[in-house]
């Protein structure tokens, strides 16, 4: 079933059900994500000078994000990758009206199969980050975070979705 541009618009802001909740949580984490790599874009580029890092732990953003392993992957700094990727999957969980599980099931099953791919290649970045820099940078691992947390808001309305392909 195709939602109407107005019902969907009206579904989006005002509806209510326990799957559309768990989808705002993904497209705000994944907006999270996306302004931590506007963030360390802005260093990356030479915009600002120097990224402030916590008090406490194995945190130094410039040291990091200045390193062959931030710009290693085609020929770009890898925090404007990464604004894209969470911007697509801010789009994926956005796209369809709330009962999308039901009129779109593949829908949440790609953006669950995309949060969880975010995830996985969050933590393996974290793991590089870790291995060539012996540091962290805390605007990438927050990003990191909300990936993870992400997955958890993504995957209920996947098994509601599969479940509904199974039936049919």
């Amino acid at each position: 079933m195709t939602t109407t541009p107005q019902q969907l618009s009206r579904e989006l802001r005002l509806g209510r059900s326990e799957d559309l909740t768990r989808r705002r949580w993904v497209i705000g984490l994944s907006l999270l994500g996306a302004a931590m790599g506007q963030i360390v874009t802005l260093y990356q580029t030479g915009i600002i000078r120097h990224l402030p890092d916590p008090p406490a732990g194995p945190f130094d953003a410039d040291k990091v994000d200045a390193s062959t392993y931030a710009y290693r992957r085609f020929q770009t700094p890898d925090a404007l990758m990464m604004i894209v990727n969470y911007g697509v999957t801010a789009w994926l969980a956005g796209a369809g009206g709330q009962d999308r599980a039901r009129d779109l099931p593949l829908l949440p099953i790609l953006t669950a199969a995309k949060v969880a791919g975010d995830a996985l290649t969050a933590v393996e970045l974290g793991r590089e980050e870790w291995q060539e820099n012996k540091a962290l940078c805390a605007y990438c691992q927050l990003a990191t975070v909300a990936s993870l947390a992400s997955l958890v808001f993504a995957l209920p309305e996947a098994r509601s979705a599969w479940r509904h392909l199974r039936g049919r």
